[in-house]
């Protein structure tokens, strides 16, 4: 594998799709090839799946059928997507990983971590992020932030802050369990701010990027 794998995770209202945009302008401005993806979707089959998990209509839906349809879309983005643009060299930039389904699905739900990664073993064919970016956010705020956008709210934006609490409590302990691979960032201050941390610690774990003045 020649590309480089970096992934944007946090709880819902964090700003993930932002810093992730920001950065995928920044890294073709200096050359390199970007590939941006997100999950569920990313491909025709993980995004119908990602309306099924998002929308409100479903909401008979089980966690155990909810980790598996995210397994399912996981899985094909994975073979459709990822795995090829990082063998010809690209940095693949995704909105979501595995991580996403231990902390919602796992702390969240409920269902037990070691269950979930054997689910998606699979799905990921082995594949784990060079540099898992993630955006710590407090609920209020990330909430707030998806009152402000004025678009409907999703399936899982509807649980219970207590259950985001949950998300976030492990998306943390993720991230201390192994801290070599994660990088914690602060994401309730200006998107300037979160930017030039996100970019420090893309630099740091590629060792190829010019330095430049960080961004206000």
């Amino acid at each position: 594998m020649k590309g480089k794998f970096i992934v944007f995770e946090g709880i819902d209202g964090s700003g993930k799709t932002t810093q992730l945009n920001l950065l995928a302008e920044d890294l073709r401005s200096r050359g390199f090839t970007v590939l941006d993806t997100r999950e569920p979707g990313g491909t025709r089959v993980g995004e119908s799946i990602r309306e099924i998990l998002l929308n409100p209509a479903y909401g008979e839906l089980v966690p155990k059928a909810e980790a598996l349809l995210y397994a399912a879309a996981r899985a094909q983005h994975v073979a459709q997507v990822i795995l090829p643009a990082l063998n010809k060299g690209a940095i693949v930039l995704c909105d979501r990983f595995l991580d996403s389904s231990l902390a919602y699905q796992g702390f969240g739900r409920g269902i037990g971590v070691n269950l979930l990664k054997r689910i998606n073993e699979p799905a990921t064919d082995g594949l784990v992020p060079d540099l898992t970016i993630i955006l710590d956010s407090g609920i209020e705020n990330g909430m707030d932030r998806i009152s402000q956008s004025g678009r409907d709210v999703d399936r899982i934006e509807r649980e219970a802050r207590t259950f985001h609490r949950k998300v976030r409590s492990g998306y943390l302990e993720l991230a201390a369990r192994e801290p070599c691979r994660y990088r914690v960032i602060n994401a309730n201050r200006p998107v300037g701010q979160v930017y030039a941390d996100v970019l420090i610690s893309v630099e740091e774990n590629l060792n190829a990027f010019p330095k430049k003045d960080s961004r206000t």
